[in-house]
């Protein structure tokens, strides 16, 4: 029984393997009939075909990206309310007040990032 446990484990390991030999025979051959020939032109900053016109590296205001953490991680939450939902008389009493559990803790967390300012898009 113990055979077929380290049977299967070597079979991911060996399949992994081969995946990494096969990442790099590919970089590798890449390498190797890639064209090599920069010059000025090709070496410029591309923006959609038009010179640039001032640093590529702008600081952006970080509550953009805190707004889109957000976002994602409420869309992310709210995913898993539905295959409550599809299941939900099955689950019972427990099944409900887990529910309400996480439902609580995400209202803490959407309140307490509304309070912050966070989801102001100024």
């Amino acid at each position: 029984m113990t055979t077929d446990y380290n049977v299967s484990y070597l079979s991911v390991a060996l399949l992994g393997l081969a995946d990494i030999c096969f990442v790099l025979a590919l970089l590798g051959v890449s390498r190797l009939v890639q064209r090599r020939n920069p010059y000025a032109a090709k070496l410029t900053t591309y923006e959609c075909g038009i010179e640039p016109f001032s640093d590529s590296w702008s600081p952006f205001a970080i509550r953009y990206y805190l707004f889109a953490l957000l976002f994602v991680l409420f869309d992310v939450e709210a995913v898993f309310l539905y295959p409550w939902a599809v299941i939900f008389r099955s689950m019972g009493v427990t099944g409900f007040v887990e529910m309400m559990i996480f439902i609580a803790v995400l209202l803490c967390g959407l309140f307490y990032a509304w309070g912050k300012g966070a989801l102001e898009w100024v």
